[in-house]
């Protein structure tokens, strides 16, 4: 089973729960729908990793995300991730009516930095948690709770109404505008802030 780390212990989960189109300007980017309920979406824990990929069958997408770790009922910690997807895969099934976990929920999809403790922070200053990802030292998505449809204590009260949440569980909270092509030998940086504090950083080279 692969892991994540948090404060220097390994943590298992057992899925990694996503949010779809959950910031208006990354949903006009892609020409779609803004829906009129969360959009859900699923990855197993064998998606999870720590090596980027640019291929997987066809050319992969990226998209840099707020994740947080489930612990006891609430979220404990926040981490940065990056959703790879099959986007022209996704297209084809979307256009059929077919689920998109072929495009999503392959071996690798999920990759994801360790994670910092926030449940020391008052709830009012979780709102102030954004993200920035850069790619070969250029700012390319930028984003955080204020500009989400829908905030993380909406996302976890609407997880808890239908599915059971086990301690370890991921959940990855949809992407800002910028999102594109990962190439072969690009490096990949995420940063997670809460205001102007740096939580975290971390960097991937693509293979």
């Amino acid at each position: 089973m692969n892991t994540v780390n948090f404060e220097n212990q390994k943590i298992t989960p057992s899925k990694v729960l996503c949010v779809g189109r959950n910031y208006v300007a990354h949903i006009e980017e892609l020409g779609n729908e803004i829906p009129t309920d969360m959009v859900v979406f699923s990855k197993p824990n064998s998606a999870i990793s720590s090596t980027l990929n640019s291929f997987h069958q066809e050319a992969l997408h990226y998209e840099g995300e707020l994740c947080f770790l489930y612990r006891q009922g609430k979220f404990v910690a926040v981490g940065f991730g990056l959703d790879l997807t099959k986007r022209e895969l996704q297209s084809t099934l979307k256009a059929k009516g077919l689920p998109w976990e072929r495009a999503k929920a392959f071996d690798g999809a999920a990759v994801l930095s360790h994670f910092v403790a926030i449940d020391n922070i008052e709830q009012q200053l979780v709102q102030q948690l954004t993200l920035q990802l850069s790619i070969d030292g250029k700012l390319t998505q930028q984003g955080g709770v204020e500009l989400m449809m829908y905030k993380p204590d909406d996302i976890l009260a609407e997880l808890q109404s239908f599915t059971t949440l086990e301690d370890g569980d991921i959940v990855m909270t949809g992407t800002p505008k910028g999102v594109g092509i990962v190439k072969s030998g690009a490096v990949f940086e995420g940063k997670v802030f809460l205001g102007e504090k740096l939580l975290l950083a971390k960097s991937w080279h693509a293979v």
